[in-house]
């Protein structure tokens, strides 16, 4: 089969689209001057690269106080809403999977709203119930609100993978004596783990890229990451600190990758060998 080379160069340019923005993020968390934002000195002679930016980060510099702030409470805000959506969502799924109805039809539709609801409107209509309800906006808001975009995806999820679920190893293990609990914990819920990990890693990413309905439920004082970012962008001398930062996030991302996919594997070598 002869080689389409007009293909291959969509491709290379669909790649370079997709990558070279995040390899120019992990190349400029070198730069040696965070005023210029280049590589080169005043003299147009090559400077090298710099790691000052990694040793402020990890050093606990106070110029970075506020950014490191932003980072934990970002990291802390994901983790919660990625627990408590998989909590969610996977109790939303099973019960859209196993029981049929008009009301569950209501479910259905409530659940989905927010995956084609655009961000604005979720962060203006979560911000209106809060003034409503007289809750000052905080880490509080910004977690409900995480949830509550959050919980769609793992929804969604995980009813893809009980598409493909077989309820006879279910019914084989009550037929063996094994009690409601005893069966969903031991035997559902390990072949549910791929999709539930998969949902939580979406949840986590969404959560910590958020910006614009975080931008309308954060209070005083209660910055998270990206908002922080956003609002420094254009005049801070420390921006290639947050290049670094994104550096240590995507690694981290994709060890999580990794590890998902190390559990998904570890969980299907079970399967086959039962």
């Amino acid at each position: 089969m002869k080689r389409s080379y007009f293909s291959t160069v969509v491709m290379a340019l669909v790649l370079a689209f997709l990558y070279v923005p995040i390899v120019l993020v992990v190349v400029y968390g070198f730069i040696p001057n965070g005023i210029s934002m280049s590589f080169f000195d005043s003299s147009g002679s090559f400077a090298g690269f710099s790691s000052r930016w990694y040793s402020m980060i990890f050093s606990g510099d106070s110029r970075l106080e506020a950014l490191m702030q932003s980072f934990w409470l970002s990291l802390v805000v994901a983790g919660l809403a990625t627990l408590v959506s998989c909590v969610l969502g996977t109790t939303a799924a099973l019960a859209l999977h196993r029981w049929r109805s008009r009301l569950q039809g209501l479910h259905h539709a409530l659940v989905y709203t927010p995956l084609i609801m655009p961000d604005i409107l979720i962060g203006i209509s979560l911000l209106m119930l809060f003034v409503a309800c007289g809750v000052d906006c905080g880490f509080w808001t910004i977690l409900i609100a995480h949830v509550t975009f959050c919980v769609s995806y793992v929804v969604m999820t995980i009813l893809a993978r009980l598409q493909d679920f077989d309820y006879r190893i279910v019914e084989a293990a009550y037929d063996l004596g094994a009690g409601p609990w005893y069966t969903f914990f031991k035997v559902e819920l390990p072949l549910l783990m791929p999709g539930i990990v998969a949902g939580g890693l979406l949840a986590f990413t969404l959560s910590i890229d958020d910006v614009v309905i975080t931008s309308f439920v954060n209070g005083a004082g209660t910055n998270t990451f990206p908002t922080y970012v956003s609002s420094m962008t254009k005049h801070s001398r420390n921006l290639p600190a947050v290049f670094a930062l994104s550096t240590l996030m995507l690694i981290f991302t994709c060890v999580l990758v990794g590890l998902s996919k190390f559990i998904a594997r570890g969980q299907q070598q079970k399967t086959k060998g039962r």
